[in-house]
C-alpha cells in the first residue's frame, strides 16, 4: 500500500469536523462508537500477517470473522476460493478466499462496489512498538495496533456505515470485494476479477477503494496514482569473487561498471537523463495548477517529520507535482556488494543494481522499458568498453492510473465530505502505485475512486500504526453520507 506523511496534531483534526446538527444518521453512529471500537479491537487481535506462513490460519480466521459480521448485518456472501500458494518447494498453503458480498439487488438503484483487505504487515513489539501491536491501545485520541489504518479500521468504518444506513433505508446496492493477500501482492486477485467480470461485477456502476490516507488533517479524495517500472542491472565479471590485494588494478571490476551506469540515470536535481522519458508526460494545464493551490500541506511539517532540511523543490505546489504528476527515478540498492560491518576487501564477481521509475499517465511501461534498456543503458555500457557482461531487465511494469473527477461518484464523495466535515475535499494523487485501481479500470471498464479515511501520520507499515478516533468515527459518517448522496448524481 502507498502513503503520504506529515506531522499533524489531534486538536487540529478535531477542529475540522462540524457535522450537521441533529442528523439522525450521525447520531446513530455516535451512539454505537464504543461497539465499533470493540470490534476493531477483536479484529486487531487476529495476527493476519499474510507474509508469514505460520500465521496463515489467522489470515483464514480474519476472513471468516469478516464474513460472519457481514452476514450478521444482512449481507449475502460468497467465499471465492483462490487455490494454493507455494512458499517453497514442496510447501503449499491455502490462499485465503476472497469475500464477495452484496446488500440489495434493486435494478432501479446504482450499485457501488467497495474494495478492501484484512491482512496486515508483519509487526513485533521488539521492532520498536510502544505497545503490543496486536492489542488495540487507546491513547491521546488515537487507536494503536497493526491494521488499525491499513486496512482493518477502514474496512470496518465502511461496514459500520453500511449497517447504519440500512437502519434508514439503503438507497444504493452495495457490493464488497475483500481480500486477504494485499500486503504480499494480491495473489490470484487479477484472474478472479477477470473471472467474475460478467457475474459479480456485471451490474456494478462504481468501484471505491478504501485503503488510502489523506494528505493532511483535511479529508482527501484520491483520483490518480503513479505507476512503477522496476529494473535490475546485472554486471558479471570473474567466475568468483576476487581479493583486491591480488587483483585490484588488474581486472575490470563489475562494481565500477555498475556505479558508472547508475550514476548516468539522473542528475543531482533529480532530472531523469534517459532521452525521451518525458515525451509522453501530459502537459500541465492552468486548471490543474489551480488544484494544488488550496491543498493543505506544510513543508515545515514535512521537514520536521523526515529530518530532510532541503528538498529538490521549494514550494508546496512544485513538491507535490513532482511527487504525484511527474515521473521520478530512485536507486534502491546493490545486490552482491559487501554491505556488512568491517573492511572486507573483496571484488564482487557479480553485482545487481536496482532502480525504479515512477511513471505517470500516458507513459507506457513497454515504451519506458525500451527507452531504458536498448536505447540508453546498452549504449552507455558499450561506450564504456568494458569486457564484463551486462543485462538489464524490467521486473515490474505497473501502470499509472488517473480518473475523471467529474464522474458521479466523485461529485457524491465531495458532497459527503462537505456534509460531514464542513470543508471542501482536497483532490489528491498518490505518488506510489495502486495496481488494483488500474486493474479494476482496465478489466471492468468501471469508474474507480480512492476514498479512504486514514490519517497522514498513521504509519501504516511502520511501528506504532494507528488510526485516530476522529478519523475512525467521522470516517464512518463519511462512508454513510456517500452512500446516501450517490443516488443524487
Amino acid at each position: 500500500m502507498f502513503f503520504l506523511v506529515c506531522t499533524v496534531s489531534l486538536l487540529s483534526s478535531l477542529a475540522l469536523s462540524s457535522p450537521v446538527p441533529d442528523d439522525p444518521l450521525f447520531k446513530h453512529i455516535d451512539d454505537h462508537k464504543h461497539e465499533y471500537i470493540q470490534r476493531l479491537k477483536e479484529m486487531v487481535a487476529i495476527e493476519s500477517d499474510s507474509s508469514d506462513p505460520s500465521k496463515r490460519d489467522q489470515v483464514l480466521q480474519i476472513m471468516q470473522v469478516t464474513k460472519d459480521y457481514i452476514l450478521q448485518i444482512g449481507g449475502k456472501v460468497e467465499m471465492a476460493e483462490l487455490g494454493e500458494q507455494e512458499f517453497s518447494p514442496g510447501v503449499k498453503l491455502p490462499l485465503p478466499p476472497v469475500i464477495l458480498a452484496e446488500f440489495g439487488n434493486d435494478t432501479n438503484k446504482p450499485t457501488v462496489c467497495f474494495y478492501g483487505h484484512m491482512d496486515v504487515q508483519p509487526a513485533k513489539k521488539v521492532d520498536g512498538w510502544k505497545t503490543d501491536p496486536y492489542i488495540l491501545t487507546e491513547e491521546d485520541g488515537n487507536l494503536y495496533g497493526r491494521g488499525t489504518s491499513d486496512d482493518k479500521g477502514q474496512v470496518l468504518a465502511l461496514l459500520h456505515a453500511v449497517e447504519s444506513v440500512k437502519e434508514f433505508g439503503l438507497p444504493v446496492n452495495v457490493k464488497l470485494f475483500i481480500e486477504g493477500m494485499e500486503e504480499v501482492g494480491s495473489n490470484g486477485l487479477e484472474p478472479l476479477v477477470e473471472k467474475k467480470k460478467d457475474t459479480f461485477f456485471s451490474n456494478v456502476d462504481y468501484i471505491v477503494v478504501t485503503d488510502t490516507p489523506w494528505l493532511s488533517t483535511k479529508p482527501g479524495i484520491t483520483y490518480g496514482a503513479r505507476g512503477n517500472c522496476y529494473f535490475f542491472i546485472e554486471v558479471d565479471g570473474a567466475r568468483r569473487d576476487l581479493h583486491s590485494g591480488g587483483f585490484g588494478g588488474t581486472v575490470y571490476e563489475p562494481m565500477s561498471d555498475l556505479i558508472y551506469l547508475l550514476g548516468t540515470l539522473a542528475d543531482v536535481e533529480g532530472k531523469i537523463l534517459i532521452p525521451g522519458i518525458y515525451d509522453d508526460v501530459l502537459p500541465l494545464t492552468e486548471e490543474e495548477k489551480e488544484l494544488y493551490k488550496d491543498l493543505v500541506f506544510d513543508l515545515k511539517d514535512l521537514k520536521r517529520d523526515t529530518g530532510v532540511e532541503t528538498f529538490l523543490h521549494s514550494t508546496k505546489e512544485e513538491l507535490l507535482m513532482h511527487r504525484w504528476r511527474f515521473p521520478s527515478l530512485s536507486i534502491h540498492g546493490i545486490e552482491g556488494a559487501f554491505s556488512g560491518s568491517g573492511t572486507k576487501t573483496v571484488i564482487p564477481a557479480k553485482v545487481i543494481g536496482k532502480f525504479s521509475i515512477r511513471q505517470v499517465p500516458k507513459m507506457n511501461p513497454s515504451v519506458v522499458e525500451k527507452q531504458v534498456v536498448s536505447d540508453y543503458l546498452e549504449n552507455k555500457f558499450a561506450e564504456r568498453k568494458s569486457p564484463n557482461k551486462m543485462k538489464v531487465s524490467m521486473v515490474i511494469g505497473a501502470q499509472p492510473w488517473l480518473a475523471n473527477m467529474g464522474e458521479p461518484q466523485y461529485l457524491a464523495a465531495r458532497k459527503a465530505v462537505k456534509r460531514v466535515f464542513n470543508v471542501d475535499a482536497d483532490m489528491i494523487r498518490a505518488g506510489g502505485t495502486i495496481p488494483i485501481a488500474k486493474d479494476f479500470e482496465d478489466i471492468l471498464g468501471k469508474s474507480v475512486m480512492l476514498l479512504g479515511v486514514g490519517g497522514p501520520d498513521d504509519a501504516p507499515h511502520g511501528q506504532n500504526e494507528k488510526i485516530s478516533m476522529h478519523n475512525y468515527i467521522e470516517g464512518t459518517k463519511l462512508y454513510a453520507s456517500f452512500l446516501q448522496e450517490l443516488p443524487s448524481f
